[in-house]
């Protein structure tokens, strides 16, 4: 659900001046010692959590160090500059993108300054191990660390673990010219995602129990004690792809001839065989030949640390997701090789680098306090060349709500907080919502995706303690390091946007779409049986991991409904579109106004009744201490698409 990256980019504000955008992409400043030729700082490059105070001491100079050395490019601030220009509806330069191979020329690292990267990595006793458009990466040990980046690297405390860090900011020869935009490697902290979603172990079969709704509110709970003064509904079995678009004004579109990409780790074995009896068995349109590539590494890291098994069900979820919504599209899934910051961000690097596809829908993250500037400046930059060559990326905003029950512990309070890369300036971030599709695949409302969950009494005359304690919800809320980007203003309540900064920071998400698992989707997918057999077998399952590819494909059939033309990084299009009439559902936390929640019944064993079941009643509309209200709000952003929605890109 979460990786490890935190957004302190010290300045980069899409609300300032063009010059104060390339600004903030600085390297920083020279710095003269008196020992040797001035240097470049490389802002960033020492994590927070490196204090004087955990400290343990130097580094064995021994020490094996493996680092990536990220090259600005000839034109820095011209990259962040173009980025914004080309995604803006009110400048002279929107939609002009530039391939893929224009973008390289005109932004890219030159091949002197890739040479001379490398020449002074191993002048220090550094070794190239490695040579992309977007890094040098390098190993060695710790004292050909500290010669080539100019600090000594220290152990640090973290939690219960110790790390290396740098003890002072990195920084590059001034002689360099501003070649390298930052380096990542040299602290060990772990670097990782999770996927956004509420899935079961996919190594193990695992399903739903019944009784459910087919739709919303079609089977009442009759039996069952009141929530909120009223009978309410079982959970739905899971919507369809049907119910989806009809939800979300679809109409005669279906994606045909856009490209959809999607980032995970690692690689389902059986998703092409599940992706076909899905859509076969729901009534999508087939797959057809060639419309469902996949992008893998060579090889596969950190499988048991990562749980590789787990990302097959994620895969899965995206993949059949998009073609539900839109069953034209053409899919591309691009696999990590790891859950680790840099797998991932070479997974969005091959989708920059050979333009794979106009949309990508990335289902992971982490929260904002666990990244580090310099991941963040190495994602910043490939966003932006998306931007400048009209790919757009969407990223699911979390399922923890505010954060703070997850990270919380038993000595120290939880920290309210945004998951990232949701909180980059330059991706589109994807809110979750409960969602009530009624009798003939009608919309009848949403509510801000957040649960609290109350078990059945044991006399079966009430629920315990309702409604319960909070589970899961939409994540959102205000960053604490990413400043408030030129699009939100006038827009993002001025109480939300100053929550942590008065000059006004970024807030998630910027749109959403279903997420609640009790208002789910049903997924099919080939799991492992208590006999050992694998077959195909079907679940309903939510999450923002649900919201990030069905919103990526509303954009596809947006882009369509555009004549093909690419959207590309879509929040200023988005927010210029906000208070049109029937653009977008404007989500609240209880629409109907009398309160909301579904029962639920489950097995024990998530298998069959053999081991028990349980019945619990799980409210909608709760989600920690963020509130979908009207207008924008920290849980949906503006809102979910609605009818006119993909219908107002049409001609523009």
């Amino acid at each position: 659900m979460r990786s490890n990256r935190a957004k302190t980019r010290a300045g980069v504000s899409m609300a300032a001046t063009l010059p104060m955008i390339a600004g903030a992409l600085a390297l920083g400043i020279p710095v003269a010692h008196a020992d040797g030729p001035a240097r470049d700082a490389l802002t960033g490059t020492r994590p927070l959590w490196a204090t004087a105070k955990a400290d343990k001491g130097a580094a064995a100079d021994s020490a094996r160090v493996n680092a990536r050395v990220y090259l600005a490019g000839r034109d820095a601030a011209g990259l962040a500059a173009y980025a914004r220009a080309v995604s803006d509806p009110a400048s002279p330069l929107y939609g002009k993108h530039l391939s893929a191979k224009q973008a390289q020329a005109r932004f890219g690292a030159t091949k002197a300054q890739v040479t001379a990267v490398k020449s002074w990595l191993k002048s220090a006793g550094l070794t190239v191990t490695g040579v992309t458009a977007h890094y040098v990466a390098v190993s060695g040990d710790v004292a050909a660390a500290e010669k080539a980046f100019g600090t000594q690297l220290h152990n640090y405390a973290k939690g219960e673990r110790t790390y290396r860090a740098p003890a002072k900011s990195a920084s590059a020869p001034a002689s360099l010219e501003g070649a390298v935009l930052t380096v990542t490697g040299l602290d060990t902290a772990p670097h990782k995602s999770k996927h956004d979603d509420q899935l079961p172990p996919p190594d193990a079969v695992f399903k739903n129990a019944g009784p459910f709704s087919s739709y919303f509110g079609s089977n009442t709970a009759s039996s069952l004690p009141d929530a909120y003064g009223h009978k309410i509904p079982y959970a739905i079995q899971g919507y369809t792809g049907k119910q989806l678009r009809a939800a979300y004004g679809a109409g005669q579109y279906t994606g045909k001839h856009v490209r959809v990409a999607i980032t995970d780790a690692y690689a389902s074995p059986t998703i092409a065989f599940d992706a076909g009896s899905y859509a076969k068995k729901h009534g999508d349109a087939a797959w057809q030949t060639g419309q469902l590539h996949q992008v893998l590494p060579e090889k596969y890291t950190k499988t048991k640390e990562c749980g590789a098994s787990g990302w097959y069900g994620e895969e899965t979820l995206d993949v059949e997701a998009v073609h539900a919504v839109a069953p034209n599209a053409d899919v591309t899934y691009v696999g990590a090789a790891s859950c680790y910051d840099d797998d991932l961000l070479d997974s969005l690097s091959k989708v920059v680098d050979s333009h794979l596809a106009d949309i990508v829908s990335n289902s992971w993250g982490d929260i904002e306090a666990n990244q580090t500037p310099d991941l963040a400046a190495a994602y910043d930059q490939v966003f932006q060349f998306g931007a400048v060559e009209g790919i757009g990326f969407y990223f699911s905003s979390g399922d923890d709500g505010d954060e703070v029950a997850n990270t919380a512990t038993d000595t120290t309070p939880g920290v309210k907080q945004v998951d990232t890369p949701a909180n980059s300036a330059w991706v589109t971030a994807v809110g979750g919502t409960s969602l009530a599709v009624g009798k003939g695949d009608t919309y009848q409302w949403e509510t801000g995706w957040g649960t609290e969950k109350a078990l059945l009494s044991a006399d079966g005359k009430s629920w315990d303690a309702f409604p319960g304690a909070f589970t899961s919800g939409a994540g959102g809320g205000t960053s604490r390091t990413v400043p408030q980007p030129y699009y939100q203003q006038g827009i993002v309540p001025e109480k939300l946007a100053t929550a942590n900064n008065k000059a006004g920071n970024r807030v998630v998400p910027d749109i959403a779409a279903i997420a609640d698992p009790n208002t789910g989707f049903l997924v099919g997918q080939t799991q492992t049986f208590p006999d050992g057999t694998q077959r195909y077998s079907e679940y309903r399952i939510g999450g923002t991991s649900l919201a990030a590819p069905v919103i990526a494909a509303v954009q596809a059939l947006a882009q369509e409904a555009r004549g093909g033309k690419a959207i590309g990084f879509a929040n200023p299009s988005i927010y210029q579109r906000y208070g049109k009439k029937d653009v977008f559902h404007d989500v609240t936390d209880n629409p109907t106004g009398s309160g909301l929640a579904v029962a639920r019944t489950d097995f024990v064993n998530g298998l069959d009744a053999s081991g028990g079941l349980t019945t619990s009643v799980r409210s909608l509309g709760k989600d920690s201490s963020l509130h979908a209200v009207k207008g924008y709000d920290d849980v949906t952003g503006v809102g979910s698409p609605a009818n006119g929605y993909v219908q107002s890109y049409k001609g523009h």
